[in-house]
C-alpha cells in the first residue's frame, strides 16, 4: 500500500506515518511534510522523485502530474488502467492524506492583503483530493486530522479500510472541498476593485453568497406536522449559539421547540451577568414574560408573574446556574424547554421524572460586556421566493449616552434602568411590539399586531389578566409613534415614562402630547422592526 501525505495543519501527522510505516505501508510526501517527516526517522519518498520533476513556481507546482493522479485515478478492477500504470511505471495511491492551504484562516485575518489570499488558495490539494474521491472505492482520502483514529484501527485490523468508511471520507472529501471554494468565491466575489486603487474594496455582501451548514439531526416534522425538517449548523458556530447547546434529557426538540428556544436564548444572553439572573419566558417566538432577580428563582418568579396563561407550555432560558430552589418553582409549571449555562445535581434531580421536558446546557460567550454579540449571527438571511433577503444582524446595544430627552420631564435614575430595560426585551418582541417594564421586570408585553395601538391595548389587557398595575412603569415603543394616539394609551394605561426612536413626521406632537401628560420621554434613535 502506497499512501501520499502533504498537508498545511501537521496535527497528528507524524503519529499517522509511524502508524502507517508500522503497518508496511510506503510513505510518499511534498515539501514541508516530507521533511517533517524524514526529520523523524521515517522513510519517505519525495513527490519530486516520484514524478521526476521538482517543485516548482515557488511551490505551486507539486503534484499536479500524471505519476500522482493516475495512481489516484486507476480503477484497480479495469484491466486496461491497469495495464496502462504499468506501461508508464506508474504505481497507486491507496491513500492520500492532505488538508489544504489555511484560506479561511488567512482571509479572517485582520491587515490581510489580496496577495496573501491568493498564495493561500490551494490547487494542487484540492486537485488530489477530488481524485482520490471520484475513485473511492480504490482510495481511502483523509481530508481532517480527527480521521486518523479510525482509519488506523480498520488498517490494524483488516489491513484495508472498509467501502462503508471509503465512502464516508470520499462524502466528507467532497464537502471540505466544497466550504473551501464557497470560502474563496465569497471572499473574491466580494471585492471590487476601482481604477487607479491598488487595494480592492471589500463589500460585506458579496457578489455571489455560498453557505455551508452542517446537518445535526432531522426533526419529527416542521412547524406543522404535514411538513419535513432539520438541523443544520453553521460549519464555524459562534460560542454561545443555540447549536453548541448539549440536552442533558428529555424528547427530541421539535421544530418549533428550537424556534423558540433561540428566541429565549438571544434574548436572555444580552443581560449583563453582573446585573443579576436574567429569565426569558418565550411563547410563540414572542417574550412574554422578562425579569432580573439577585438569583434565578427571583428572576423565574417575576418574569413567570408578567403573563402566566402565555407562560403555560413556554420555553424557560435563564443566564445563571439553576439551583435546586429554582427548578422546584420552575417544575410546578408545564414548561417545553428548559435553557441554563449550567445546572446543580439538585436541580437536575428535580426533574428527573419529568421525562419529556428538555434540559438544555448551553455555555454563555466568553468575554466582557459586550460577548453577547459574540454568539450571535453578523448576518441574518430570510427566504423569499427563489431568493434570499440579507442584511446585518441587529445587534445595536443602546447606552445611556445614545438617549436624547425630548421633553421637559427628565426621567430619573430608576425610570433609564427601567426605559433601557423594557428596550432590550421590545427588541426581541416581534413588530409592532410595545412593553411595559417597572423594577427589572415585565408587565404587559403586546406584540406582532398590525396596529401599534392594538399592541399596546393587548399588553394592558395583558397586565390586567396577570393582576399587574401599570402605573408608573416604563414603556418601550421598538418604532416610533406616528401620532399622539399611541402614547396617549400607554399614559392612560399608567406609563410615566416612554422610550421610542423618534423619526416620525409627527414628532413634535407626540412631544407636546408627552409634555401635556407630564411624562417623560427618550428618543433612542434607533428602530428595531422584527418581522
Amino acid at each position: 500500500m502506497n499512501a501520499l501525505l502533504s498537508v498545511s495543519d501537521k496535527t497528528g501527522i507524524v503519529e499517522l506515518a509511524q502508524a502507517l510505516h508500522a503497518l508496511g505501508v510506503q510513505l510518499i510526501s511534498t515539501g514541508g511534510t516530507a521533511k517533517l517527516l524524514a526529520d523523524q526517522g521515517l522513510p519517505v519518498t519525495q513527490v519530486a522523485q516520484t514524478t521526476g520533476f521538482p517543485e516548482m513556481l515557488d511551490g505551486r507546482v507539486k503534484t499536479l502530474h500524471p505519476k500522482v493522479h493516475a495512481g489516484l485515478l486507476a480503477r484497480r478492477e479495469v484491466p486496461e488502467h491497469m495495464s496502462a500504470l504499468k506501461a508508464y511505471a506508474i504505481d497507486t495511491i491507496d491513500l492520500l492524506v492532505v488538508n489544504l492551504y489555511p484560506f479561511e484562516s488567512t482571509v479572517a485575518k485582520a491587515g490581510c492583503t489580496l496577495d496573501d489570499a491568493i498564495e493561500n488558495i490551494d490547487i494542487g490539494g484540492p486537485a488530489m483530493v477530488r481524485s482520490a474521491a471520484k475513485n473511492w472505492k480504490d482510495v481511502g482520502v483523509l481530508t481532517d486530522a480527527s480521521q486518523y483514529a479510525q482509519v488506523l484501527v480498520e488498517l490494524k485490523a483488516d489491513g484495508q479500510l472498509t467501502l462503508k468508511t471509503k465512502f464516508a471520507l470520499s462524502v466528507a472529501a467532497y464537502n471540505r472541498i466544497a466550504q473551501y471554494d464557497a470560502a474563496i468565491s465569497n471572499y473574491l466575489s466580494s471585492l471590487s476593485f476601482e481604477e487607479g486603487n491598488p487595494s480592492p474594496a471589500q463589500s460585506l455582501f458579496p457578489a455571489q453568497s455560498n453557505s455551508n451548514f452542517i446537518k445535526l439531526q432531522d426533526l419529527r416534522y416542521g412547524e406543522n406536522s404535514h411538513q419535513s425538517a432539520a438541523l443544520y449548523r453553521d460549519l464555524y458556530p459562534a460560542p454561545g449559539a443555540l447549536v453548541t447547546a448539549v440536552q442533558l434529557q428529555g424528547k427530541e426538540l421539535s421544530y418549533n421547540n428550537i424556534a423558540d428556544a433561540d428566541a429565549a436564548w438571544e434574548c436572555v444572553k444580552s443581560f449583563d451577568q453582573s446585573a443579576g439572573a436574567a429569565c426569558v419566558i418565550v411563547k410563540h417566538a414572542n417574550p412574554c414574560g422578562v425579569a432580573l432577580g439577585v438569583d434565578a428563582l427571583e428572576a423565574y418568579s417575576k418574569a413567570f408573574q408578567t403573563d402566566p396563561t402565555s407562560a403555560f407550555g413556554g420555553i424557560i432560558a435563564l443566564n445563571s446556574l439553576l439551583d435546586e430552589r429554582a427548578a422546584l418553582q420552575i417544575s410546578k409549571q408545564f414548561v417545553e424547554v428548559l435553557m441554563a449555562p449550567d445546572f446543580t445535581a439538585e436541580a437536575l434531580a428535580v426533574f428527573k421524572s419529568k421525562v419529556n421536558v428538555r434540559i438544555l446546557k448551553i455555555a454563555l460567550p466568553p468575554g466582557g460586556a459586550t460577548a453577547w454579540q459574540q454568539g450571535r449571527n453578523a448576518v441574518d438571511v430570510k427566504r423569499v421566493g427563489s431568493g434570499l433577503l440579507m442584511q446585518t444582524a441587529d445587534n445595536h446595544e443602546l447606552k445611556p449616552s445614545d438617549l436624547k430627552v425630548v421633553t421637559k420631564l427628565h426621567p430619573s435614575p430608576e425610570q433609564l434602568q427601567d426605559l433601557l430595560f423594557a428596550w432590550k426585551v421590545g427588541k426581541y418582541v416581534k413588530s409592532n411590539a410595545i412593553v411595559f417594564c417597572k423594577g427589572g421586570m415585565t408587565m404587559g408585553v403586546g406584540a406582532g399586531q398590525m396596529s401599534r395601538l392594538d399592541s399596546a391595548r393587548i399588553a394592558s389587557i395583558k397586565a390586567q389578566a396577570a393582576g399587574l398595575s401599570l402605573v408608573g412603569t416604563a414603556v418601550a415603543s421598538d418604532a416610533f409613534f406616528p401620532f399622539r394616539d399611541g402614547l396617549d394609551v400607554v399614559v392612560d394605561a399608567g406609563a410615566t415614562c416612554i422610550i421610542q426612536p423618534g423619526g416620525s413626521m409627527r414628532d413634535q406632537e407626540v412631544i407636546d402630547a408627552a409634555n401635556e401628560r407630564g411624562v417623560a420621554m427618550v428618543f433612542s434613535g434607533v428602530r428595531h422592526f422584527r418581522h
